[in-house]
C-alpha cells in the first residue's frame, strides 16, 4: 500500500505498479487485496478493474473501465467515441485502475489505451499483474514487485483455511500430518492449495485425506506444461454431477466474466441438474452445485463486479484438458479448436463481421447440442445469415442456441419450431421486430432472452404454449402489449415486464397464476387496469422473491377524478410482499399515496424511486424505512410542504431515515418549506441533492455530519446556510444565489458554482477556509472581474472557466498547481495572451472562444523548464490567434494530443516538432487556412492519427510531399476532409505503409483516386469516401487486398469514365476480402452494374444502397434480407442469395414499381 499513498509522489502522472510472478502465485489475490482495502475509497475518487488476458484489446478495456466507473453500459460506435468519454469521466479524478492477467507485449495499444488516462489526477495508479517481467518493457521503468511461491509452513496454513471448517486442525492430529504432506506437494502454490483444500472441505476420514496424497495423478507428465498435479487431483475427485458442470465451462474463453444465473440456465439446458422432483427445483440445485465450485476455487467472483466470475487461466486449462473434443470455441484470434464430429457444444468469441469462413466445418458437428455467442469487444456485430439458417435448419439437436449482438439480425425464420429440444434461446442485442408463432411449439424451452431487442413489438400469439418456460427477458423492447395466456406460463420465474394495453391482450390478473416469480417486473400501462380487483388478483403480495418492483403508468392527459380514484385503489391493491428491496413508482395519477407505500414493515426496501406523480399534494412516510439507502423523487406539482408526514411515526429510539445515504428531489414548482425532523434525521446521508425547486425557501436541514456531496441547481429562493457537515467534499450550486456560503466548508475538493452573481470579494471570503480545494469550475459569473492573489487555494489542481466575459485572467498564473486548466471564453475579450510554460504541473489545457487570444507559447519565467508535464492541449475558436511558439529546450515530452480547430489567423506550428513533442500520438488541424507547413524537420515518428480539415494551405504542403507522412512508421488513421483544391489522390508513396484507416471527405475538385497511391497500403482496412461531388474515377486495380470496409456517399458524378474503370469492378475484384459496402447518393450507377454486383457480393455482410437514380425494370438475385426504406413505390421482396445479410435500399426515386423478383 506504500506505493498507492498519494504521500508517496513519484512525479508521474500516471504511477503503474507491476505484479509479476507464475500462474497461481497469487498475483490477481494480492491484486484484489489492494482493489478491496477500505484506504483505496479514501485515497482514490474512481476505480474499475478489468481481466485483460491473452488478447490485449484496447476497445474491450476501455469500455469496461468506463462501465464500471458510470455504472452503466456503454456501446459506443469505436475506440475514439469511448476514449473521448473516459478522457471526460477521468478529468481531475484521482483512479487506480487494475489491469488483470496482461500477455501482450504491444506498446502500439498500451500508448493507444493509456492516451485518456493521462486527463486524470496526478498520481493516479494502474496496478497490472503478468507472469511475464518484459511486460514492462512497453510500459518503461516502473516498480516491479515479485510475488515468490509460499513457504511450506504458509502453503499448509492456507490449506488447512479451506480445509478445516468450524474445526481447528490441531484437533485432528492424523489429517495434520497428512495435510502438510499434501501441502508440501502443492510447491507453494496458493491455487492449488486453495482447491485442494476445497476438495477435503469438511471432511475428516484420514482415508480420503490418503487418497489424494497418495494419488499416482501427481506423478502423470502433463506435455504442455500447464496443468498443476493439484488441479487434477481436485478435478478427479469431484462429485461426477460437478465434474459435468465443471467441465461444460470449458466452453468459455480464459477471463471471460460470466453471471452465475445464465450458467446455472446453461446447464439447466443441457440436463445437467437432474433431481428427484421432491428435492426443490433445478435452479436450486443448480445455485448448490455453483457454490460448490466456487468453494473449491474452481470459480473466482470479480473485484470489480460482484455479480460477475471467472475462471482463473489454470483452471480454465484444466476444464479445457478435460473436455476433449466435445467442446470447442471459434476465436478470432487463431486459437480456435478444430470442429469434429465429435463436437457437441460450440462457443464463438464474436468478431465485428463474422463470416462464412468462421463456420465453414460447422457441418462437421451434426449432433451439435450448443451453439453459444459469447461477447466480445465490437459495440455491434453481423454474421452471414447462412449460419442462421443452418443452424436452425440443419442441427435439430440444438439444446442452446445464443444469436446475441447480431445487429443484423431482423426476423427468426418459421422452420425454428425444427428445435424440438431446444431449452434455451437467446437474442438479446439483435434487431429482430417479430417472433414466429411457431416458436410457441417448442415446448421444452425454459429460457427465452430478448433484452434490448429495441425493435421488437410483439410476442407470439401462442407465447403461452411454452409451458416448460421459466425466464422470459424482455427488458429495453418495445413490446406494445402481453399476448393472452400468460398466466398459463406457470413455470415462470423471471418476467422482466408485463405491459398492459388497451388492445386484447393479457390482463393483469393473469399474474395472479404466476407464483414462482421472483428478481425483478416491470409492471407498464397500469392506466388501462380497468377494475381496481384485476390488480388485487395479480396477487403480488404473495411474491415473496420479487426483489425488484416497477409500477409505471404512461403519461398522457388523465387529469379527471374518475382515473384519479381509480389510480389510487389500483395502487392499493399491488402492495408487493415485504421482502422487496427496490421500487419505482412513475406517473401516478393519484392524489395521496395507499399506506402500504412507506409502511414500516417493509424493512428490506434499499432504494425507492417515486417520479411524476403529479397531483399528489404530500410525500407518503418513507421515513419509516429502515433500511433505505437511496430516495429520489420527481414530478410531485403539488406538494408544498414537506414536513412530519414525510418521517412517518418515528421516535428517539426509531429515527426517521436512519440508512439513508442518497437523497434526490428534483422538479417540484410549488415547494416551498422543508421542515427538519429535530436533528437527528438523516444521520448516514452522504448525498443531497435538490434540482429545479425555484420556490424552495425553507433552509435545509442543519445536522448532516456524514454528508460529503450536496448538488443545489435551480432554487433561487433557497436562503440560509448550508448543512453542518465536516466531511462536505463536492459542493455544486446553479442559481441559488439566496444561499449563504461564506465561508465555504473547510474539507471541499470540487467546487462548480454556476450563473450566480458572485464577485471578486465574495469568492475571496467563500475560499477562506477551502485550504483542500482540488477542483474548481464557474460558469456564467459575469460579476467576476479578477482572481487576485490569494483568492484560491494552492491545493488547486483543476480549474474550468466558462463563459465569465469579463475575467481578467492574468492572476491565473500565480496559481502554480493546476494541473488542469479548461478556459471557454464565448466573446470573451479579457484573455490576449497565454504564457504554457508558467504552470509547472499543467498536463491538460483547453482554450475555447477566447477571441482576442493572440500568443500561447513559453514566456520567460521561473518555471521555463517544466513543459514535460503537459499531456494534451487543445485551442478552438481563437480566431486572433497568430502564434504558437515554444522555444527549442522547453520540449513537452508527455505531450500526446494536440488540436487546434478554427484558429483562421495561425500561421505556423513550432519548430522542431519531433525533439519538442517526442509523445505526439494525435494531431487534429481543423479550420486553419493560414497554416503553410509543417516544420522542415518532420512530425513526430510515434503519431497515430492525422485529422485535417479546411487549412488548404497545409494540404498543399501535404501533396509537395513536405509532411514527409511516408516516413512516420506508427500511422494507421489519416482523414483529409474539406480541401478545395484537391484533384487527385494519393500521390505514390505520400502515405505510409501502416495506414489503417483512410477517410477521404468533402473534397469538391476531387476526380480522381490514384490507384499507385493505394498499392503498398497493405495494411489498409478501411476506406471512406464521401461528398466529391467531382469525383468521376476509381480505379479497378488500385485497392490491396487487405481492405475489408467501403463506404462511398454523395459522389454524383461516380460512373465509368472509361470501359475498364467502373467503381463496381473495384469492389467486384475485391468481394473476397470485403465484409461491408456502403454505397450512398450515387445517382448514376447503371442497372447492368447493380447486378453484376449482386452476383459477386456472396460473402458481403451488410450492403447499403441510396439514390440510385436508375430506370429499373427487374431485381435479379437479391441479397437475403433486403431491406427497403422511402423507396417511393417499389415492391421489394426478400429472397435468400449467397451471405449477404443487410441489404438498406434508400430513397431509390426512379425505381419502377413493377420489380420482377427471381425466385
Amino acid at each position: 500500500m506504500k506505493l498507492l499513498h498519494p504521500q508517496n509522489p513519484t512525479g508521474n502522472q500516471i504511477d503503474v505498479i507491476l505484479i509479476v510472478g507464475m500462474g497461481g502465485v497469487g498475483k490477481t489475490t494480492l491484486a484484489q487485496l489492494i482493489y478491496n482495502d477500505k484506504r483505496v475509497e479514501e485515497w482514490f475518487d474512481l476505480k474499475a478493474w478489468v481481466c485483460v488476458s491473452e488478447e490485449f484489446d484496447a476497445y474491450r478495456v476501455t469500455k469496461t473501465i468506463l462501465d464500471e466507473i458510470t455504472s452503466s453500459c456503454d456501446d459506443g460506435k469505436n475506440l475514439n467515441q469511448l476514449q473521448l468519454k473516459l478522457k471526460e469521466k477521468l478529468l481531475g479524478k484521482k483512479f487506480l485502475f487494475v489491469l488483470d492477467d496482461v500477455w501482450h507485449k504491444r506498446y502500439d495499444v498500451w500508448e493507444a489505451l493509456k492516451s485518456p488516462f493521462t486527463s486524470g489526477a496526478k498520481h493516479s495508479k494502474i496496478i497490472v499483474t503478468t507472469r511475464d517481467e518484459n511486460v514492462a518493457s512497453i510500459m518503461r521503468n516502473v516498480p516491479t514487485y515479485h510475488l515468490n511461491i509460499l513457504s511450506d509452513d504458509d502453503c499448509w496454513r492456507l490449506f488447512a483455511k479451506h480445509a478445516f471448517v468450524n474445526t481447528c486442525p490441531s484437533m485432528h492430529p492424523n489429517l495434520k500430518v497428512i495435510g502438510e504432506a499434501i501441502a508440501k506437494r502443492c510447491k507453494g502454490l496458493p491455487l492449488a492449495a486453495k482447491t485442494l483444500g476445497g476438495l477435503l472441505r469438511c471432511k475428516l476420514d484420514a482415508d480420503e485425506w490418503n487418497k489424494i496424497l497418495h494419488s499416482n495423478l501427481w506423478d502423470i507428465p502433463d506435455e504442455a506444461g500447464t496443468i498443476l498435479p493439484a488441479l487434477r487431483l481436485s478435478y478427479y475427485y469431484l462429485p461426477s454431477h460437478l465434474k459435468r458442470c465443471f467441465a461444460y465451462c470449458s466452453i468459455f474463453p480464459k477471463d471471460y466474466e460470466f453471471k452465475k444465473e445464465e450458467l446455472i440456465r446453461l446447464w439447466m439446458a443441457e440436463g445437467l441438474l437432474q433431481f428427484p422432483k421432491e428435492n426443490g427445483n433445478e435452479e436450486e440445485r443448480g445455485n448448490e452445485y455453483f457454490k460448490d465450485l466456487k468453494l473449491r476455487s474452481f470459480f473466482q467472483q470479480l473485484s470489480g463486479n460482484k455479480s460477475c466470475f471467472v475462471m482463473h487461466d489454470l483452471i480454465s486449462d484444466l476444464a479445457k484438458s478435460i473436455s476433449g473434443e466435445f467442446f470447442c470455441r471459434l476465436e478470432g484470434d487463431g486459437g480456435s479448436c478444430e470442429i469434429t464430429k465429435k463436437t457437441r457444444h460450440l462457443s464463438n468469441v464474436q468478431e465485428k463481421y463474422d463470416v462464412l469462413k468462421k463456420f465453414e466445418t460447422l457441418s462437421k458437428a451434426k449432433s451439435l447440442r450448443t451453439f453459444l455467442t459469447l461477447e466480445s469487444s465490437p459495440p455491434s456485430c453481423y454474421v452471414t445469415s447462412q449460419i442462421m439458417h443452418d443452424l436452425i435448419v440443419k442441427f435439430r439437436r440444438l439444446r442452446v442456441l445464443s444469436l446475441a449482438k447480431y445487429c443484423n439480425i431482423t426476423e427468426l425464420p418459421e422452420e425454428i419450431d425444427n428445435l424440438k429440444h431446444l431449452r434455451y434461446l437467446n437474442l438479446s442485442q439483435t434487431s429482430i421486430e417479430r417472433l414466429p408463432n411457431s416458436l410457441s411449439t417448442l415446448y421444452n424451452l425454459q429460457t427465452l432472452t430478448l433484452f434490448y431487442c429495441k425493435c421488437l413489438v410483439e410476442l407470439p400469439k401462442d407465447v403461452g404454449r411454452l409451458i416448460n418456460l421459466q425466464h422470459l427477458n424482455i427488458r429495453e423492447t418495445k413490446l406494445e402489449m402481453m399476448p393472452q395466456g400468460m398466466d398459463k406460463l406457470k413455470e415462470l420465474r423471471t418476467l422482466t415486464d408485463f405491459v398492459l394495453s388497451k388492445q386484447t391482450g393479457s390482463s393483469i390478473n393473469e399474474l395472479g397464476k404466476l407464483q414462482h416469480l421472483c428478481g425483478r417486473l416491470a409492471i407498464s400501462g397500469l392506466q388501462n387496469v380497468v377494475c381496481a380487483k384485476d390488480a388485487k388478483d395479480a396477487n403480488l403480495k404473495d411474491k415473496m422473491n420479487l426483489k425488484e418492483l416497477e409500477l409505471i403508468w404512461n403519461e398522457d392527459d388523465r387529469i379527471d377524478d374518475d382515473d384519479s380514484k381509480r389510480d389510487e385503489e389500483v395502487l392499493e391493491q399491488l402492495e408487493p410482499h415485504t421482502n422487496l428491496e427496490h421500487l419505482v413508482i412513475s406517473f401516478y395519477c393519484g392524489t395521496r399515496f395507499p399506506e402500504w407505500v412507506g409502511r414500516s414493515s417493509f424493512s428490506n426496501v434499499v432504494s425507492l424511486c417515486l417520479t411524476d406523480c403529479y397531483y399528489c399534494p404530500s410525500l407518503p412516510p418513507l421515513g419509516q424505512l429502515s433500511s433505505l439507502k437511496s430516495l429520489s423523487i420527481s414530478g410531485f406539482l403539488k406538494v408544498v410542504t414537506v414536513g412530519d408526514e414525510f418521517y412517518g411515526h418515528c421516535d428517539a429510539s426509531r429515527k426517521p431515515f436512519g440508512s439513508l445515504e442518497i437523497l434526490r428531489f428534483e422538479d417540484m414548482p410549488e415547494w416551498e418549506e422543508w421542515f427538519s425532523w429535530r436533528d437527528e434525521a438523516f444521520f448516514l446521508l452522504q448525498e443531497l441533492s435538490i434540482r429545479n425547486c425555484p420556490e424552495l425557501t425553507r433552509c435545509l436541514p442543519e445536522h448532516l455530519p456524514s454528508l460529503t456531496k450536496v448538488v443545489i441547481e435551480n432554487c433561487g429562493k433557497l436562503g440560509g446556510l448550508l448543512p453542518k457537515a465536516p466531511s462536505i467534499f463536492q459542493l455544486e450550486l446553479e442559481r441559488c444565489d439566496a444561499l449563504q456560503l461564506e465561508p465555504l466548508p473547510c474539507g471541499l475538493r470540487e467546487l462548480r458554482i454556476e450563473d450566480s452573481n458572485v464577485n471578486d470579494s465574495k469568492l475571496k471570503k467563500m475560499m477562506q477556509r477551502c485550504t483542500r480545494l482540488e477542483k474548481l469550475t464557474m460558469r456564467d459569473c459575469y460579476n467576476l472581474r479578477s482572481i487576485a492573489e490569494g483568492s484560491l487555494p494552492n491545493t488547486l489542481k483543476q480549474l474550468n472557466i466558462d463563459s465569465c466575459r469579463f475575467l481578467d485572467y492574468s492572476k491565473i498564473i500565480l496559481y502554480t498547481s493546476l494541473e488542469s486548466l479548461d478556459i471557454v471564453g464565448r466573446r470573451c475579450y479579457a484573455l490576449k495572451s497565454f504564457p504554457l510554460a508558467s504552470f509547472p504541473m499543467l498536463n491538460r489545457v483547453s482554450i475555447k472562444g477566447c477571441e482576442d487570444l493572440k500568443s500561447i507559447g513559453a514566456s520567460e519565467g521561473p518555471h521555463r523548464q517544466h513543459l514535460a508535464s503537459l499531456n494534451s492541449l487543445e485551442i478552438c475558436d481563437c480566431p486572433n490567434l497568430i502564434s504558437f511558439q515554444i522555444e527549442e529546450g522547453l520540449s513537452a515530452t508527455n505531450l500526446t494530443s494536440l488540436d487546434f480547430y478554427s484558429c483562421v489567423n495561425l500561421k505556423s506550428m513550432p519548430e522542431h516538432m519531433q525533439s519538442l513533442f517526442p509523445s505526439l500520438v494525435h494531431l487534429s488541424i481543423d479550420d486553419c487556412p493560414e497554416i503553410e507547413s509543417f516544420p522542415r524537420e518532420g512530425l513526430p515518428s510515434k503519431l497515430n492519427r492525422i485529422y485535417i480539415s479546411r487549412s488548404d494551405k497545409l494540404i498543399a504542403g501535404m501533396m509537395r510531399r513536405e509532411w514527409s507522412l511516408q516516413t512516420l512508421p506508427s500511422l494507421t488513421r489519416f482523414s483529409i476532409y474539406h480541401a478545395r483544391e484537391m484533384e487527385s489522390f494519393p500521390d505514390e508513396h505520400l502515405l505510409p505503409s501502416s495506414l489503417t484507416s483512410l477517410v477521404i471527405w468533402g473534397l469538391p475538385n476531387l476526380k480522381l483516386l490514384s490507384g499507385k497511391g493505394f498499392q503498398h497500403l497493405m495494411s489498409l482496412r478501411e476506406l471512406i469516401i464521401g461528398s466529391c461531388p467531382t469525383l468521376q474515377s476509381i480505379s479497378a486495380n488500385m485497392l490491396p487486398n487487405s481492405v475489408s470496409y467501403i463506404s462511398i456517399r454523395n459522389c454524383p458524378l461516380l460512373r465509368k469514365s472509361c470501359e475498364k474503370e467502373k467503381v463496381f469492378q473495384v469492389i467486384e475484384m475485391f468481394y473476397q476480402s470485403l465484409d461491408s459496402i456502403d454505397l450512398k447518393n450515387l445517382q448514376n450507377l447503371e442497372k447492368a452494374e447493380f447486378f453484376k454486383l449482386l452476383r459477386r457480393i456472396s460473402r458481403v455482410w451488410t450492403l447499403e444502397i441510396s439514390i440510385l437514380d436508375v430506370a429499373w425494370s427487374s431485381l435479379v438475385l437479391p441479397p437475403k434480407d433486403l431491406k427497403t426504406s422511402n423507396a417511393g413505390n417499389s415492391c421489394l421482396q426478400n429472397k435468400a442469395h449467397g451471405d449477404a445479410s443487410v441489404v438498406s435500399v434508400e430513397s431509390c426515386v426512379s425505381i419502377i414499381q413493377r420489380l420482377a423478383v427471381a425466385s
